[in-house]
Order: C-alpha cells, then sequence, then structure tokens
C-alpha cells in the first residue's frame, strides 16, 4: 500500500508513523502551495490525506476521515471557535471520574490515529475537532457539541459561511439515536445544528437553581466558562442516556468533585497566584480580540489591571479599543506590542500604559495593583494578561508568551 501525507505537523507525523507500523510505503510531501499540491500527480498513490489545512479535495482523506471509518467505540464531537479544548477536557473528566475508559484527542494537541490500535468496543472518544478536521467529514459523531461560532480562519476557507457549513458537518450525518447539544445564543451555532436528524438539546440552561449550584463549585472563573460546563455536562448526560437533573441527582458528589479540581487548560484564564492581595492570571491563548473581550467579562465585581497587545493583523482596531475601555472592572490597561499604539489612540494615559516589554508591563501592572489592594482592601484586584492578538512579534507563540508571563509572576 503507497500513502502520501500532504503536511508534516503533529498529524502528519503521527500518520506516518502509523502506517509505516502497518506496512505502508509513506511518502510525506511537506513546504508546498496549495497549487502546487493540486498540480501532483498521485495517480499511484493508493491513499492521499491531507493535512488540516489543506484545502480538501474529492480524492483526498484525511486522518480523521480515516479514524471516524474505523473507529470501533463511540465519539463525542466538540466544535465551534472558542473554547473546544476546556469543554473537551470536561467531558473528558467526568467521564474518568465515572469510571469510563476514554480517550480525549483531536485538535487539543493528541492526534486521533495515536490511538486507534488501542480502541475497544467499550471505550469512548472524545474529540475536539475544528473546521479543518471536518471540512469534508462525511460521518458526524453520536453526540456532537457546537459552541458559539466567530469568524475565524477566513484566510483558508472560501468564505465565513464556508468556515460554518465545515462545522456543521459535526452533526449533518448524524441519525436520529445521536443528539446534537448546540449554544442557542449564537445564530451560527443555531444554523450549524438544524442539519441531520439527532436529537437537538439546546444551552445555556436559564433560571435552574439546582444546576447553577453544582456550576458553583467551578474552579475556574467566567461566565463563558459556566456555559461550556452545561455543555458538558449535556454531553456527558446525553452518553449515558440519561435527562441531565436524572444525571445530576445520580452523580452529584463525583460532578462536584469533578468541577473542583479541574484547574482549566494551560493559558486559558489560567491562576498563576496571588500576592500581596493581587490574583495573578494567564490568558495568553487569547489571540483574537473576542477571546480577550470574553476574559474581562469572567471576573465581575473586581478590580482588573490588563496586560494586552501582540502583533498587528492590519485590522481595525477602534471596535476593540472601545470595548476594552469600556469594559466594567478594567481600572488600567499596559499595553505591549504592535497592537499597543492602535489599542491606545486617544485613550487617557491613566487608563492606558504603553511598555516596551513583558517584564516592564508586570512591574508598572503590580506597582498599580498593589497600590489599589492597599486603599480598596474590599475588593478583589487581579492582573490579567489576556493580549487579544497573536504573539509572533515578541514570542515564538502563544505558549512561549504565556511561560514567560507565568515565570515572571513566580519570580516576584
Amino acid at each position: 500500500m503507497k500513502v502520501g501525507i500532504l503536511g508534516y505537523g503533529k498529524e502528519g507525523q503521527s500518520a506516518e508513523k502509523y502506517f509505516q507500523k502497518h506496512g505502508a510505503n509513506v511518502q510525506v510531501f511537506d513546504k508546498f502551495t496549495l497549487s502546487e499540491v493540486q498540480a501532483q500527480d498521485f495517480s499511484d498513490f493508493d491513499l492521499i490525506l491531507r493535512s488540516p489545512s489543506v484545502h480538501p479535495r474529492l480524492d483526498w482523506t484525511s486522518s480523521t476521515r480515516y479514524f471516524f471509518d474505523r473507529c470501533p467505540c463511540p465519539i463525542i464531537g466538540v466544535t465551534g471557535t472558542k473554547g473546544k479544548g476546556t469543554t473537551c477536557s470536561l467531558i473528558a473528566a467526568l467521564l474518568k471520574t465515572l469510571g469510563q475508559s476514554t480517550y480525549l484527542v483531536g485538535n487539543i494537541g493528541n492526534p486521533a490515529i495515536d490511538v486507534l490500535d488501542e480502541l475497544k468496543t467499550d471505550d469512548v472518544v472524545v474529540y475536539e475537532m475544528s473546521s479543518f478536521q471536518l471540512w469534508d467529514l462525511e460521518k458526524s459523531p453520536q453526540i456532537s457539541v457546537i459552541l458559539r461560532i466567530d469568524p475565524d480562519h477566513l484566510n483558508v476557507h472560501d468564505s465565513f459561511e464556508d468556515y460554518v457549513q465545515a462545522k456543521a458537518n459535526i452533526c449533518r450525518y448524524q441519525t436520529h439515536k445521536d443528539c446534537c447539544i448546540f449554544y442557542s445564543n449564537d445564530s451560527d451555532s443555531r444554523t450549524a445544528a438544524q442539519y441531520g436528524n439527532a436529537k437537538k438539546i439546546a444551552y445555556p440552561i436559564t433560571d435552574d437553581k439546582e444546576l447553577d449550584k453544582i456550576l458553583d463549585s467551578l474552579s475556574i472563573p467566567g461566565r463563558h466558562n459556566r456555559d461550556n460546563t452545561q455543555a458538558a455536562l449535556l454531553a456527558v448526560s446525553s452518553f449515558l442516556r440519561l435527562d441531565l437533573h436524572d444525571f445530576i441527582t445520580k452523580y452529584k458528589t463525583q460532578i462536584i468533585t469533578t468541577f473542583h479540581n479541574f484547574q482549566g487548560l494551560p493559558h486559558r484564564l489560567q491562576f498563576v497566584r496571588e500576592l500581596n492581595g493581587v490574583q495573578y492570571y494567564d490568558d495568553n491563548f487569547s489571540s483574537a480580540f473576542p477571546a480577550l473581550d470574553v476574559a474581562l467579562a469572567a471576573f465581575p465585581g473586581q478590580t482588573i489591571f490588563l496586560i494586552a497587545g501582540g502583533q498587528d493583523r492590519g485590522m481595525d482596531h477602534s471596535p476593540a479599543r472601545e470595548r476594552i475601555f469600556s469594559a466594567a472592572g478594567l481600572k488600567k490597561a499596559f499595553l505591549i506590542g504592535e497592537t499597543s499604539r492602535h489599542l491606545s489612540k486617544n485613550v487617557d494615559t491613566e487608563r492606558c500604559q504603553l511598555c516596551a516589554s513583558l517584564p516592564e508591563a508586570l512591574n508598572s501592572a503590580r506597582q498599580a495593583a498593589e497600590i489599589e489592594a492597599k486603599i480598596h482592601p474590599e475588593t478583589p484586584v487581579v492582573i490579567l494578561m489576556s493580549p487579544g492578538a497573536p504573539s509572533f512579534d515578541m514570542f515564538k507563540n502563544f505558549a512561549d508568551r504565556g511561560d514567560q508571563f507565568q515565570t515572571l509572576v513566580k519570580e516576584i
């Protein structure tokens, strides 16, 4: 068997190992333009696997499609623009607490094909699915979750409609035996969820005191995380074929324990430490303004000193600037990177400060925050690093940016 692999990222490397293990002749194509690879003659190959960001073609497949065709156990798939990793991790944590053999794979960084040979019929796979992985999928998971959808990856997708339609494949091929959970506050999530024949379950659920009490045990902050947790609860209860309230009643102790122990994912509103009355949070996964917007709303009733800014992608920053400096609780922003000059335009210097480096921004924010904590000890004070922009102007990637922030905070 001759297999061609287009792209050599994590999925490509895993596919190479998998097919070599199974005796295939593997050839990797890396560092190509789309036009170059589309012009390539692949007629002597038995199988062509595209990497997620390579535009699909009818005679190509993907590691995701290959996995879905051969997975022997149920799959819980999660898509959306933000929050996929947290929701998937919560689903996996709940299932493992209940004693279910669970594999967490996909866009979260664990290629699904790595575990394919290990899976048994009584396992369950929790699959974080990007639009690229869903793009040409012709099977849907038994349980699908569609979080909020915002414009993203439009440099690769033909249009936002193409992006939404790719997301819709997570439920498009579901049957009446399956379940689709969707975010009802977002029109694009509702649009994607209309496809397929699965049972449809909307969230967030409001005015439910029992559910609110359970969510109060979460150790991660933010309204968005409470919504993501509702989606996780609905996914697990649907997998177990239980009504949500029956599920909570039966497994209340296990659910609370899971939520209390769940610390979230690195660099996603991650609590770092508390010192001198100031709490430090790392949200360096925030590479676009919608994520920063969500982060600012995650600390109601608290005073926020923000560190933000990053690579300039040529966008109009005026809407972001307006939202940042009208956010409830924001005391002052310390801005770094290429976007800092746009975000600070016409903003009073009492409300923002331009900084040449992350150490300068953190030191200035710390001094201001500790003074605030002494003057108003009754109000919690937070230093939040949520850049709202890519990291590549000053750092290797978002993880490097977050790691440097955490190192500096821990050295104080």
